[in-house]
């Protein structure tokens, strides 16, 4: 087989990827080891920054984003018995939108679907080669038939641990990695939210998070230790911590009921560099991973793709490959200004184990900074909403 962009994986930054060079003409061919139901089914993120919309409609698919996506112009900190609400609005001149990334991932499959562009779900034995010379190749096994995909160029979007980022020779990237001794625990109920933003909230007990991801559908988590088991926590167990961690009228306001998914999230930051290796490009969780703390994981995601799109237009369209050759340092540049506002978001609301009376209150100081000092809301808000460039 041949093409213009071979893609790994069907997560959203592999779909987004190649419904944007379908837009631009560019012939690609997407390969995924999952099956179409797991991938349409996994539950992650579901907090979209205006850059990420804008491009999600520059893309067709943000016609149902509009109609059913919760636009939200701020968000509560609550530390101890103490809370503030950050004005989107009025701080940085926008506002985030609650949408699933599983609905994120429905739209731009059935725009895949749509559009008679080849995807190959449940590949085996993934194998890049030839991505440092000009005739990269692409070989695969699907229902014990061996396939081979000759391309231009590689998109790896195929995630952490997928075969893209493995294929770089140890020597030419590097690593940046840090592991917290934590995780988050989730669930998904289909309850009303207890309000209408999101209330983050650090506690003695440790950090909690009420989110939603509709009018009838909420998302909590609490935080855990690293090694907790999901069977280790029944649905009460979880709600009753939750509670415990909740300013006292949010607590009140809590509606249970059994929970439809739960998950536990371990927490940790991961960052690779460069993000192209002759015609490898990595994307999305292949390059960078964030705490889910500052919102920032699908996010990212979606930029890398809409950058790398923008490249490969450029390179097909006028034979310049300038945009293409400046990939790796623009999406890097972006991409460490989440790192550090995710990091910082977590350090200032969780709980570590091995954290003395100093760090807490080194964190109460970072919070009554942000009681006091309008332009540090105004940082706040400005990076939540992805204010970077």
């Amino acid at each position: 087989m041949r093409t213009q962009v071979a893609i790994i994986g069907a997560g959203p930054a592999g779909l987004l990827l190649g419904r944007l060079l379908d837009l631009a003409g560019i012939a690609n061919v997407i390969v995924e080891r999952q099956t179409p139901e797991h991938v349409a089914g996994r539950i992650r993120a579901g907090v979209l920054e205006p850059g990420s919309v804008s491009v999600l409609e520059a893309a067709g698919v943000g016609a149902r984003l509009a109609r059913e996506g919760l636009v939200h112009d701020g968000v509560e900190i609550a530390f101890d018995a103490d809370r503030l609400r950050i004005d989107f609005q009025d701080l940085a001149g926008g506002a985030t939108t609650v949408y699933g990334q599983t609905e994120v991932t429905h739209d731009l499959m059935d725009a895949r679907a749509a559009s008679g562009s080849q995807s190959f779900y449940g590949a085996a034995n993934v194998v890049l080669d030839g991505f440092d010379d000009t005739g990269p190749t692409v070989r695969f096994s699907q229902d014990g038939q061996a396939h081979g995909l000759q391309c231009d160029f590689i998109a790896g979007c195929d995630g952490y641990h997928g075969p893209s980022r493995a294929s770089v020779p140890a020597g030419a990237i590097r690593h940046y990695e840090r592991a917290y001794s934590l995780g988050w625990l989730g669930i998904l109920v289909d309850q009303p939210p207890v309000s209408e933003e999101l209330i983050y909230a650090s506690h003695e007990r440790g950090f909690a998070l009420c989110s939603m991801r509709s009018p009838t559908r909420s998302r909590y988590y609490i935080q855990v230790q690293a090694g907790e088991r999901v069977e280790d926590w029944s649905d009460e167990a979880f709600y009753d911590e939750l509670r415990h961690r909740l300013p006292a009228d949010a607590a009140a306001a809590l509606q249970t009921g059994p929970s439809i998914e739960k998950s536990i999230a371990q927490l940790r930051s991961f960052v690779c560099e460069p993000l192209r290796f002759g015609r490898l490009f990595l994307v999305g969780d292949a390059a960078h991973i964030v705490p889910p703390t500052g919102a920032k994981g699908l996010n990212l995601a979606i930029r890398d793709a809409a950058e790398l799109a923008a490249g490969l237009a450029a390179h097909y369209e006028s034979g310049s490959d300038a945009r293409l050759d400046g990939y790796s340092d623009r999406a890097l540049h972006r991409i460490w200004a989440a790192e550090r506002f995710s990091w910082w978001m977590t350090m200032l609301l969780h709980r570590f184990p091995d954290a003395d009376s100093f760090a807490r209150k080194i964190q109460r100081a970072d919070f009554e900074q942000l009681l006091r000092s309008p332009d540090a809301q105004r940082l706040l808000a400005s990076n939540y909403i992805g204010a970077f460039e």
